[in-house]
């Protein structure tokens, strides 16, 4: 089978790669890049779990062919935030005890910084609606609201 070059960014830095055209972008992340903080859930596009960011807005990588994010900026979780220095989202989601098993957080945490850099004052609703796409059997979603609330009043769209 042909190999197709893509080149992107992926968390601020150029990559460049040839890879055979049905790889997903999720699989590009993960097993090309090695980076597995993007979740693998459902497979189907259905529970949000694989969402990134392709030119800041939320995709779902389980359903995107890699060579579609060609010439495109793509940010993972690995993007957000460093263990010294995490992101204003980041550190909202821990402080209001939106983090359980951890599994949709990356996607949560990538839906509420696209929402955040488009509205950065949105209503409880609004947040409801941008993460709606995303499921979560952990929390009962108000943690997660209250966390992206809590990040818009610090700041947390910038």
């Amino acid at each position: 089978m042909d190999k197709v070059r893509i080149r992107l960014e992926v968390n601020g830095k150029p990559v460049s790669a040839e890879i055979e055209p049905h790889v997903t972008l999720i699989e590009f992340l993960r097993e090309h890049l090695g980076l597995t903080g993007t979740k693998q859930g459902c497979g189907r596009g259905d529970c949000g779990a694989c969402t990134v960011l392709v030119n800041g807005k939320p995709v779902l990588s389980c359903i995107k062919m890699a060579f579609q994010v060609d010439g495109c900026s793509i940010t993972t979780i690995e993007g957000i935030g460093e263990d010294e220095k995490l992101d204003i989202i980041q550190r909202c989601f821990i402080d209001q005890g939106a983090i359980q098993c951890g599994f949709c957080t990356p996607a949560m945490i990538l839906v509420a910084k696209a929402l955040l850099a488009e509205d950065p004052q949105p209503s409880r609703e609004a947040i409801r609606h941008a993460i709606s796409g995303v499921l979560c059997r952990c929390t009962g979603y108000e943690k997660i609201v209250d966390a992206i609330e809590l990040a818009s009043k610090q700041g947390g769209g910038q």
